[in-house]
């Protein structure tokens, strides 16, 4: 079992697979686990990539007990990890609230962060802001996380169910929500960071290659933001799935892993 000390006597989990001298790093989306992937992590290292997944502090199998629960807290850990292995140079990829780690954490690293991805990436903003509407509200935000906070085990199944757009098996659901219901429940705090949180300066500065996802039928990220990134950011690209709920790598593998696997290739 690999863990990185962080934040003094606590600890983070991480899977190291494959080799190469470019990582991809797969930052998964709010309470779930680094084994989200699990469905497209032998396919992408059967196309030669060297994969590195993180379970969040306060999710999986790294400690709960940490007193800072933040997104930027989070990030921290992505680029200490990065240090950790030596890595010279990372693609990360960031789903949902992980979007908004990767691109935090590709501020921290600097050069050595080759390029971004975003997989429905709740960066640069999750809710309208005055010269941006898009997305929903602050006060939306805060709706989710109060009820979340009242009833956490009803909320949590019902968060499974909304996650796919297309139908998905009962244990696939099933173990979204144990994914869910096994995060801290002070992991709610970080949910609630998306309310405010603006990253349009640090995502627009960060020169390297990103690739947004776009998925059609989103209803956590509105697809307009992940198509904002694709038109702004003078290095994007952007895929759409017109079809596709929040979780592409689920919902759409097959094209997934291959669009992921040339753009990976090609950085």
């Amino acid at each position: 079992m690999a863990r990185l000390a962080v934040d003094g006597s606590k600890s983070i989990y991480f899977e190291d697979l494959g080799a190469g001298d470019i990582a991809l790093v797969l930052i998964h989306g709010w309470g779930m686990s680094g084994r989200c992937w699990d469905g497209i992590l032998k396919p992408l290292l059967e196309h030669g990539l060297r994969v590195v997944t993180i379970d969040h502090r306060g999710c999986g199998r790294s400690d709960h007990d940490f007193a800072d629960l933040s997104i930027d807290a989070i990030a921290s850990d992505v680029a200490a990890l990065v240090d950790e292995l030596n890595l010279e140079s990372v693609i990360l990829n960031g789903w949902s609230l992980g979007g908004a780690v990767a691109t935090k954490a590709a501020s921290l690293l600097g050069s050595r962060c080759s390029a971004l991805v975003l997989t429905a990436g709740a960066s640069p903003i999750y809710t309208q802001k005055p010269d941006l509407p898009l997305g929903g509200t602050a006060e939306d935000v805060a709706g989710v996380v109060a009820a979340m906070d009242d009833d956490r085990v009803t909320f949590l199944a019902g968060l499974a169910n909304a996650v796919c757009a297309k139908p998905i098996s009962d244990a696939m659901l099933a173990w979204m929500g144990d994914a869910f219901i096994a995060s801290a429940a002070r992991a709610s705090s970080t949910l609630g960071e998306l309310a405010h949180i603006d990253q349009r300066e640090m995502l627009l500065g960060l020169d390297m290659p990103v690739l947004s996802y776009i998925c059609g039928q989103d209803g956590f990220v509105a697809p307009e933001i992940s198509r904002w990134v694709a038109d702004n950011h003078p290095r994007a690209k952007g895929i759409e799935f017109p079809d596709s709920g929040h979780a592409p790598f689920i919902e759409e593998r097959a094209d997934y892993v291959s669009t992921l696997v040339e753009f990976a290739r090609a950085v």
